[in-house]
């Protein structure tokens, strides 16, 4: 697995401090669930304990690529696309509520029959990943919420809004590096290449564009603030919930507040926090290495 500039993937990994025994190759699958065909990366061994990744609003199943090399000696890790991301269906009603991605969810651990697994979210991932588990506590054995929680700063809101609703066609990858790097410029370059590059396609006209269905960054689609009865219920659901989870903050997010991050702690019955140094709110792509030691120590002790 390389970008398109020839560095592999395990080149990178190292170079960003991962730590993994073995080039694993990741296969692509596709499964029929809630009425969409949904596509995951299996890693691993299919016959070690299974984690399952969930990515963040915009994002896709590669960017959990180096995290996944890294669990993938102890792990069967399944990584997916969620609807409407990736090489996932887009939904054809244009419904990306979080009650139709619970289905989602519910509805491919059931196909795939899966029980007792570690559970890990980022952003959106991660609000979906402690909703499950909360509904579903005889499934997971362990939950890794990642700069995610009930409420987020609207200051960071504001950003990822400003962010998605640029002009989506340009003429190259590298013109939508540039455009990360200015978003984010904690990661090098070619680590944004190698990372983004799963979410473009290239268009019939020859430009570039995102992978993820248009309507997701459509104006005003984002930003707006949140009901208190859904803030309400999101805690509910952190204070229900019954396995050990880690919740792990990037230590410059502009999502969730340190208050925040500690309040979940508090009121999560088996809570542990990790601050990652050097990361913001994409806290497994800023600082992998970081990311993995924090999220390797709270397994590690399951």
């Amino acid at each position: 697995m390389s970008d398109q500039k020839g560095l592999s993937l395990y080149e990178a990994a190292k170079a960003s401090g991962v730590s993994f025994s073995k080039d694993w190759v990741p296969s692509s699958n596709y499964i029929e669930a809630n009425g969409l065909n949904f596509h995951y990366l299996q890693w691993g061994d299919k016959s070690n304990p299974t984690m399952i990744m969930l990515h963040g609003f915009a994002q896709q199943c590669h960017s959990w690529d180096f995290v996944a090399l890294s669990f993938a000696d102890k792990y069967n890790i399944l990584a997916i696309d969620q609807r409407g991301h990736g090489d996932s269906d887009w939904d054809p009603q244009k419904d990306y509520t979080p009650e139709a991605q619970q289905k989602d969810i519910a509805a491919i651990v059931n196909k795939l029959e899966l029980n007792d697994f570690v559970l890990m979210g980022l952003s959106m991932g991660g609000r979906n990943s402690f909703t499950y588990a909360s509904n579903h506590p005889e499934k997971v054995k362990a939950l890794v919420i990642v700069d995610a929680g009930p409420e987020n700063v609207r200051v960071g809101t504001q950003n990822i809004r400003n962010f998605v609703e640029q002009e989506d066609e340009l003429d190259s990858i590298d013109a939508f590096v540039d455009r990360v790097i200015a978003y984010n410029p904690r990661r090098d370059r070619t680590q944004i290449r190698g990372s983004i590059v799963n979410n473009l396609k290239e268009l019939p006209n020859g430009k570039w564009t995102w992978k993820y269905d248009k309507i997701l960054r459509s104006a005003g689609r984002m930003g707006k603030p949140q009901d208190p009865e859904v803030t309400k219920k999101l805690w509910g659901y952190i204070e229900s919930l019954e396995c050990p989870t880690l919740v792990v903050r990037g230590d410059s997010s502009d999502i969730i507040a340190t208050g925040t991050a500690d309040d979940m702690v508090d009121r999560i019955p088996n809570g542990h926090l990790a601050i990652v140094e050097n990361a913001g709110h994409l806290v497994m792509g800023d600082n992998p290495s970081g990311f993995e030691k924090a999220v390797s120590k709270f397994i590690n002790d399951l």
